[in-house]
């Protein structure tokens, strides 16, 4: 394979009249690349909405996006490699739109021998022949002859993250949830609640060993005025207490602190003095996969490991209830395997058709369903297309119910770490939402999960009439 070679003209080889051009199509995603890179965020170049109202009547691109183009000519083809930039003046004349192709021409104008400096005129214009972008550069022009690989620039992708934001938008028009944090006696657990609480989410109930709690405050700069703290010698202590003060309905909420998830959840799902109800309880992410078109709840990738057919169905329906809570009256739900046809030799399928068929029952209730369905097909309607799949749900799953934990843990954790997916995650099926938040999660996943408390309290409350 031949590489491409980057080759300059020297002063001596350049002569007053002499130009070169380049071309490019300028997309929504350079715009946005370029506000990424440059930190101009106006909206005229980035809010569709915003930009609709100005006398451009849309998005349109920064102005020296099309200016840095002379940039690009001037380094790379005239005078190209070792050129040194002295000065640039620019002349903006019409706005550069999406998808405008630009031609950028540089022309040289005047070369000064005693300091080998050369003018260029430099001229941008669009696909319909206007300038849109004028200048005069000033360069000083390389003396040696240069040849140099060119260099292959890295794939770059502009990813959106703006579901959670929408989240804790929503559930900041409630009062705030009086939550159990559960033994915050460490930095994240602490500034984890403490996020929650100044964005007007919980109302804490702080319940661990006191001096502990202080400490941890202290040592993460966290301000404890106004909060309660209930204290308790340890973390199993805690773990009993905060759930006594949920069964006696003083607190909305848990949120795990500085605990092991199974120490909290021992207490919770305690049968006689836990938070059981008519319901089993189970696990939901609440993700925001940037490459997908909508919010994705995947369930139980954290609690049920291997949950028969009747688990299935309480986990499916809890999680239906989450999706009423973020305002999807009817989500629709993909019963995952790894094939789309029913196979007696594999037994996902065979529960993916029988969901289905208890929603057509009304054993489950509030949404679509639709499985088994692969993956691939749930989620690309292509996908769906190719392989003759005929579903409301396929190629458009608001929900995914997974077969087992380990193929959920596996997809969850795979969108957050391959996928750059933001997640919060909630248990649900309880007398209160629980969130467990883990250490390596994001301020913003941490905020999400209190605001998921926030709205499942809130839809559970308006579903027992309460």
């Amino acid at each position: 394979m031949t590489t491409a070679l980057l080759e300059n003209k020297t002063f001596d080889e350049i002569n007053v009249g002499d130009s070169a051009t380049i071309t490019r199509k300028l997309t929504r995603r350079d715009i946005e690349l370029f506000a990424v890179v440059s930190g101009d965020i106006n909206p005229a170049h980035l809010d569709d909405e915003y930009s609709f109202k100005s006398r451009f009547h849309g998005v349109i691109a920064h102005g020296m996006l099309s200016g840095a183009m002379f940039s690009a000519v001037l380094g790379t083809k005239l005078p190209g490699p070792g050129t040194i930039y002295l000065e640039q003046g620019i002349k903006f004349l019409k706005p550069v739109r999406p998808d405008d192709v630009i031609t950028i021409t540089v022309t040289v104008a005047t070369k000064d021998y005693e300091k080998k400096k050369l003018t260029l005129n430099c001229v941008g214009a669009n696909q319909n022949g206007e300038e849109v972008v004028i200048g005069i550069a000033s360069v000083l022009a390389p003396t040696e002859k240069i040849r140099h690989p060119s260099t292959d620039l890295p794939e770059v992708s502009v990813l959106h993250h703006d579901r959670m934001s929408a989240v804790i938008e929503k559930a900041k028009t409630y009062p705030p949830l009086r939550t159990a944090v559960v033994h915050p006696t460490d930095n994240t657990s602490i500034t984890g609640m403490d996020e929650a609480r100044r964005a007007g989410l919980i109302e804490p109930i702080l319940v661990g060993p006191e001096t502990k709690i202080r400490a941890a405050a202290e040592a993460a700069g966290v301000s404890l005025d106004g909060c309660t703290i209930m204290d308790v010698p340890h973390s199993h202590a805690a773990a009993v207490e905060s759930v006594s003060l949920a069964r006696e309905g003083k607190v909305g909420a848990l949120m795990k602190g500085s605990l092991h998830t199974d120490e909290l959840m021992s207490a919770v799902v305690h049968r006689e003095k836990g938070l059981r109800t008519e319901s089993r309880m189970s696990h939901v992410f609440v993700m925001d996969v940037p490459t997908y078109k909508f919010p994705l709840l995947i369930t139980d990738a954290a609690l049920n490991i291997a949950p028969d057919l009747d688990t299935k169905r309480y986990i499916t329906q809890n999680a239906i209830y989450m999706a009423h809570a973020l305002g999807l009256a009817n989500p629709k739900v993909a019963i995952l395997a790894a094939a789309e046809t029913v196979s007696t030799t594999m037994p996902a399928t065979l529960d993916a058709a029988v969901l289905c068929k208890m929603a057509d029952r009304g054993q489950i209730v509030g949404a679509t369903l639709d499985g088994p369905l692969a993956f691939d097909n749930a989620i690309s309607m292509e996908a769906a297309r190719i392989k003759g799949i005929d579903s409301p749900v396929a190629g458009q799953a608001d929900l995914l119910v997974v077969p087992n934990i380990e193929a959920g843990n596996m997809l969850a954790k795979q969108l957050a770490y391959l996928g750059a997916a933001e997640a919060a995650g909630l248990v649900l099926g309880a007398r209160v939402p629980v969130m467990l938040t883990s250490r390596a999660d994001p301020p913003q996943a941490r905020l999400a999960s209190a605001a998921l408390a926030v709205l499942a309290n809130i839809e559970q409350k308006s579903r027992f009439g309460e």
